[in-house]
């Protein structure tokens, strides 16, 4: 595997039910596998975040599942 695929891997592993991709352009995706309510729409959850690179993926991964993660 290459460093994408490795990457790729460690974060949809730490973040179980996002899909992890980069563009052509090289910007890293991560978009949800499940809906989202209203009410998390409202609280400011989205279907999909990007960044420049994977650390900062990861940030906005870990911003979007705080939550889920203080609730369990």
């Amino acid at each position: 595997m290459g460093d994408f695929d490795d990457l790729k891997a460690a974060i949809e592993g730490e973040f179980p039910g996002w899909q992890v991709w980069r563009s052509d352009a090289g910007r890293w995706y991560a978009t949800r596998s499940g809906d989202l309510s209203d009410a998390q729409l409202q609280a400011g959850y989205a279907m999909t975040v990007a960044a420049d690179e994977p650390i900062g993926l990861r940030r906005l991964l870990v911003d979007q599942t705080r939550e889920e993660r203080e609730e369990k």
